[in-house]
């Protein structure tokens, strides 16, 4: 019996793991994604705030929801608060400021870099968040602000998508991060820390959870991952009141139905007759509405 040989197949490609997850990642902002990738500089307006770039890296982050460098540096009593007045005077925004300062002694290099990331990465989380209206990027001059420790578009994704999934599993409701917030009618709050006793400290009603960490001089991104450990354990909540002012307004009623064809008309003895302004509502065209989004997008632009 005559054996027969055959050619082996050839073996299968190995995939690039490295490869495969820099394709797999879609990243949390398309537009911070290009610009990082065209090593773009300057600044891109978002609808909860703001970063900027230098070469492609972020620098700086501002956020009206996030206590900026300067809470940050003085609320711990690094720096009094006459002393970073002056320096930002001097200088062209924070972390201009910070730099004049670690250059006059006035500030180490550790302190000011530990400051800035947790400046950075709390506002960034914020001004990543999903929002409505589309981001803006303005092309500014290199240097404007001043680089301390520059972070990579990729790392500040995944940390912002890492810090929501944190937030998710302690407690899935996310109404409790900027609304007024309440003390629940809990009995006993046992085991809280002293952190989340500070925080609890605060809430009066009018507060929010931003409110509280300006307050404190904490970042916001830790004061909220208090606030929802502590709704988790039936301690705080939100305030119903601030909660039905915010509510999103109820649907406009659909029309009356039209008559059709073969329908005899309403006779006058079957009712009184319909002002002629409140007949039938007018009905936006889905088309034209549609329209008007994205000429506003492309003005936005």
């Amino acid at each position: 019996m005559t054996a027969v040989r055959t050619t082996p197949p050839p073996r299968l490609p190995v995939r690039d793991k490295a490869e495969a997850r820099a394709r797999a990642w879609g990243g949390v902002s398309p537009m911070l994604t290009r610009l990082a990738a065209e090593r773009a500089t300057g600044v891109l307006v978002r609808e909860r705030g703001s970063l900027h770039l230098a070469e492609g890296r972020v620098v700086h982050a501002e956020s009206p929801l996030a206590p900026g460098l300067d809470v940050l540096l003085t609320a711990r009593g690094t720096l009094d608060p006459e002393t970073w007045q002056q320096a930002a005077t001097e200088a062209d925004g924070a972390p201009g400021a910070g730099l004049l300062l670690a250059g006059r002694g006035r500030l180490t290099r550790g302190a000011l870099e530990l400051c800035h990331l947790e400046a950075l990465y709390d506002a960034a989380y914020f001004a990543l968040a999903p929002s409505s209206s589309p981001g803006r990027f303005r092309y500014t001059s290199a240097g404007r602000l001043g680089a301390v420790h520059p972070v990579t578009v990729t790392a500040l994704e995944h940390e912002t998508l890492r810090r929501r999934d944190l937030l998710h599993r302690i407690w899935p409701d996310p109404a409790t991060d900027e609304a007024p917030l309440l003390r629940a009618d809990a009995l006993a709050a046992p085991g809280l820390t002293a952190r989340q006793r500070a925080v609890l400290h605060l809430v009066d009603g009018v507060r929010t959870a931003p409110d509280i960490a300006r307050g404190l001089g904490r970042p916001a991104f830790h004061t909220l991952v208090d606030v929802r450990r502590l709704a988790a354990a039936g301690v705080v909540t939100r305030d119903p009141a601030a909660e039905a002012v915010t509510r999103a307004p109820a649907p406009p009623p659909h029309p009356p139905a039209l008559p059709t064809r073969g329908t005899p008309a309403p006779r006058a003895d079957r009712g009184p007759a319909l002002h002629p302004a409140a007949a039938v509502p007018e009905v936006a065209d889905p088309d034209i509405t549609l329209l008007k989004r994205l000429r506003d997008a492309l003005e936005s632009l």
